[in-house]
Order: structure tokens, then C-alpha cells, then sequence
């Protein structure tokens, strides 16, 4: 853990000769370069897989429960193809996998308002955006734009919306019916109370995840979905269980099955901005673009940091390759339907095995491709099983965010935290981007400090309150 990214190492391959390659492979890798080995890298890219293969089970989860303004909702098994599918093409070289916070803008915020193919294809927009400021050098010079403080708030916001979509998903709170005559919106189980088998699995599956990870147990979000699962089939073997919701926790007839590729190419460009309108859509283009955008580019460095590439000036080598990859997986995730892709945070998994290099990746996407074959597996997970891990991811981006925003300084503190309560409470990641962008405008013209702002802030700022004024004006 304690190597460079141009540190010599003595490799069990060529003992005598650090940093020598030892074959083509190793060559092209830059293998031994980095003080790595062909053995590390595998395990690495195992490590990597396991640490993330939950999103094989959510994303089908968040995206299958949602309908978009037809009714139609998504198929579970053509979902688990697109998601596998993906990430195991786009893979490389820091592993990518649909992102939990991006599919939930999809399912919750697009899809209502259009069919599923416009709301994919808004993300294949996202994407080729991605890849064009990247390509124009704008991309650095964007995210530069927006503070530190108020890109951790929207993190944090995105946490906290995908954690309580896991309370709801599990069952654990529910919306209490307008037929009650309440302002209160949510109460605890289905009536005010905790029953069922479902609800058990969900608390003890949260208890386990928690334990795992304060162990800091590898995989430990997948163990407890495998764990629970288990728990789950030999409930409902047992007990009469009125109802699992999506998924009934059986095992499946034959676990090994041929992938089912119907939901690629269902996608329709331009279709949702007929549904929508021209501003309604570009905003929901440049919601999916900013979920992506922040994600990406903190993990990159994140993942950098932690296996020794990034320079001395705190600068990583040839990342606008790594953009460029993050761009096409974006809008290869929306060709599919399994929402934009993004990177994964738990690369950090296999640098702790000791991967240095892509050859990690392109062993955690073979393993995908392996996993295109075991959707029954996948689909037998019931949500209580699988919405643990929303709570759990949720708060490792609050934890790994919040100490980041500067809470002394009200103009980006108030900010910061508009963005990061409005998505749970207005349940929209637009409406915390918009009103953190516009809070952070007005709070620094009123502090004398309106020249700290970007233009750009100004401008998406103003466009934020003119789609907000839209109803007022007549204009939707």
C-alpha cells in the first residue's frame, strides 16, 4: 500500500530485476511498473467484483419498481442483463457499474413523465455530453465551478434519498393514506406499527450489514444480501407470508439461464423533450449529468489516491482517458436501459488486494460476463433482502462527504445543506441541485462576495428559477 505510481518492485516473476516486465501482459499493464503482480491483479479484480456485485440485485430492484407515465414497468430479468451487461463492458479501467442515486433519478423523476425508452434516452444524452467536455477540456472546468461544499451536500442528499427509498422499498415505513387526514406523510410499517416476516428480514439484514462493515468484513454488503436471502427462502418455506412484495425468495427451478437482451436499443433520443418540454428536459439531462459527473470524478480520485497514482501535485495521470470511459459508460448504461453507468467506489476494494493496474478490471468483468448467465440467482433476492444495502451505502456517502463541507461559512453551509434535505423531502434530486444552486447564488451577492461565483453558477441558477416559475407563468 505503500507504493508510487512509477515505485520499482521486486516481482516473485523476475525476483532479480525490479520493474522489469516479464511478458507482454505485464508490459502493457505496466504491471511491475507499479509494484504489482499478474497474481495481486486477480485477486484484486475478484476483490473488486465481490465489493460490488450488489448492484446486480438493486438496480433491477429500484428501476423494476418504478412505471413510467404508460403503466409499463421494466422486466427483472432483462434488468439483471442490462445491468450485468454493462459492467462488464465498461469495466475498465476502474470498474463501472449502473450508479444507485442515477437510477433513482431515472425511475422516480424521468420515468413518470415519458416512456422508459425517453427516459434512456435522456441518459444516452448525459453521456454524450460527458464525453464532449471531455473532449473540449470542459469538463475539469465545470466541475471546478460548483464549490467543494455544495458538491458534498449533493452527495449527501442523493445518500439520504436512496435511503429512504430502502425504508420504503423494505416496507419499514410506508405512506400513510390521504384518507387519514394528516399532514404527517410517512409512518412506521404498514400501520403505524413493525409486523411480518419481510420486515424482520430487513431489520436483521440492516444489523448485519452495519456489523459487517464496522468489521470492515470484504463484500460485506453482498454477504448479508446472499445471508438474508437464505433467511428469506427458509421463512417462506416455513411460515405463510401474505405477501414479499416484487420478488418471492424461491429458489429457482434452473439457476443457470441465457441472458435475455430484450431491453437493449429501447431507446427513444429525443422523445422525452416531446413529453416534457425543451426546458423541463434539458434539466433532467443536466440532473443525470451532474449525478454522474460528481460521482465520477470524486471516486476517480478517490480510487487514485488510494493505490498511489495520483502525482505530486495531486494531479492523476492520463484522467481524461478515464473520463472519456466514464462518458461512454453513461450512455452505454442508457443503450441498455440499466440507467447511466458510473465508477465504483469499491475499486478501493481490490487496491487493498493490491491491484495497481486495469488488469483488476478486465478481471471484474469477466466476472460479470460470467454473471450474464446466473439471473435466476439475482431474481429470487427479495427487496428486505437487498434494501440493507441502500441504507448502508447511504450512510457511507454522508460519512465520507460531510466532514468536507466548511460549516462555518453560511454561504456555502446553508447551501450545502438545502440540497441535501430537499431530495428526501421533495423526493427529487432536481429540486436539491436547483435550490442549493440558487441558495448559493443569493447568499454569496448578499454576503459582498457575488465575484467568488462562476458565471456558469449564475447562469444554471437563473435557469433553476425560471423552472420553478413555469406554473406561475403559465408555461407547463
Amino acid at each position: 500500500m505503500s507504493t508510487t505510481a512509477t515505485a520499482k518492485a521486486i516481482s516473485p516473476e523476475n525476483p532479480e530485476n525490479p520493474g522489469t516486465p516479464t511478458s507482454g501482459l505485464d508490459r502493457y499493464f505496466k504491471i511491475s511498473e507499479r509494484g504489482s503482480t499478474v497474481a495481486r491483479e486477480v485477486r484484486g479484480g475478484f476483490a473488486t467484483f465481490f465489493a460490488m456485485a450488489y448492484i446486480i440485485v438493486l438496480n433491477p430492484i429500484i428501476l423494476g419498481s418504478a412505471k413510467d407515465m404508460y403503466g409499463h414497468q421494466l422486466d427483472s430479468g432483462q434488468l439483471v442483463t442490462a445491468t450485468v451487461l454493462t459492467a462488464a463492458f465498461t469495466t475498465v479501467p476502474i470498474a463501472l457499474a449502473a450508479g444507485l442515486g442515477v437510477n433513482t433519478v431515472v425511475a422516480l423523476q424521468l420515468a413518470p413523465k415519458m416512456s422508459w425508452p425517453d427516459a434512456m434516452g435522456m441518459v444516452v444524452l448525459a453521456g454524450i455530453v460527458v464525453m464532449l467536455l471531455v473532449a473540449t477540456g470542459l469538463r475539469e472546468r465545470v466541475m471546478n465551478a460548483v464549490p467543494v461544499g455544495l458538491r458534498k451536500g449533493i452527495a449527501i442528499g442523493i445518500g439520504l434519498f436512496i435511503m429512504l427509498i430502502g425504508l420504503v422499498d423494505s416496507g419499514f415505513v410506508s405512506r400513510i393514506p390521504d384518507a387519514a387526514h394528516t399532514t404527517v406523510p410517512l409512518q412506521l410499517g404498514g400501520d403505524g406499527h413493525l409486523t411480518g416476516w419481510p420486515v424482520l428480514v430487513f431489520i436483521l439484514g440492516t444489523l448485519l450489514t452495519l456489523a459487517l462493515i464496522i468489521r470492515k468484513v470484504p463484500g460485506a454488503i453482498l454477504i448479508s444480501i446472499v445471508v438474508m436471502t437464505i433467511v428469506a427462502m427458509v421463512i417462506n418455506a416455513v411460515a405463510t407470508v401474505p405477501s414479499w412484495g416484487l420478488t418471492t425468495p424461491e429458489w429457482p427451478g434452473n439457476p443457470v439461464a441465457s441472458p435475455d437482451f430484450g431491453l437493449v436499443g429501447e431507446v427513444s433520443l429525443f422523445g422525452g423533450f416531446g413529453k416534457v418540454g425543451m426546458l423541463t428536459g434539458v434539466l433532467f439531462v443536466f440532473t443525470v449529468l451532474l449525478s454522474c459527473f460528481f460521482d465520477a470524478m470524486g471516486t476517480i480520485l478517490g480510487v487514485g489516491d488510494e493505490a498511489k497514482l495520483i502525482d505530486k501535485d495531486g494531479n492523476f495521470p492520463g484522467i481524461n482517458k478515464v473520463l472519456l470511459v466514464d462518458g461512454l459508460a453513461v450512455a452505454s448504461g442508457g443503450a441498455t436501459s440499466s440507467s447511466a453507468t458510473t465508477c465504483f467506489v469499491e475499486s478501493t476494494a481490490g487496491v487493498g488486494e493490491g491491484a495497481r493496474t486495469g488488469l483488476a478490471s478486465v478481471v471484474t468483468g469477466g466476472l460479470f460476463s460470467v454473471a450474464l448467465f446466473l439471473t435466476p440467482l439475482a431474481t429470487m433476492v427479495p427487496s428486505q433482502a437487498a434494501t440493507p444495502a441502500l441504507l448502508a451505502v447511504g450512510f457511507l456517502i454522508l460519512a465520507g462527504s460531510i466532514k468536507d463541507i466548511d460549516w462555518s461559512d453560511f454561504t456555502i453551509a446553508v447551501p450545502a445543506f438545502l440540497a441535501m434535505v430537499m431530495m428526501p423531502f421533495t423526493y427529487s434530486i432536481t429540486n436539491g441541485i436547483g435550490i442549493g444552486f440558487i441558495a448559493f447564488s443569493v447568499l454569496r451577492l448578499a454576503a459582498g462576495r457575488g465575484r467568488e461565483v462562476p458565471v456558469a453558477m449564475y447562469v444554471v441558477s437563473a435557469v433553476f428559477v425560471f423552472y420553478y416559475a413555469m406554473p406561475a407563468l403559465g408555461l407547463t
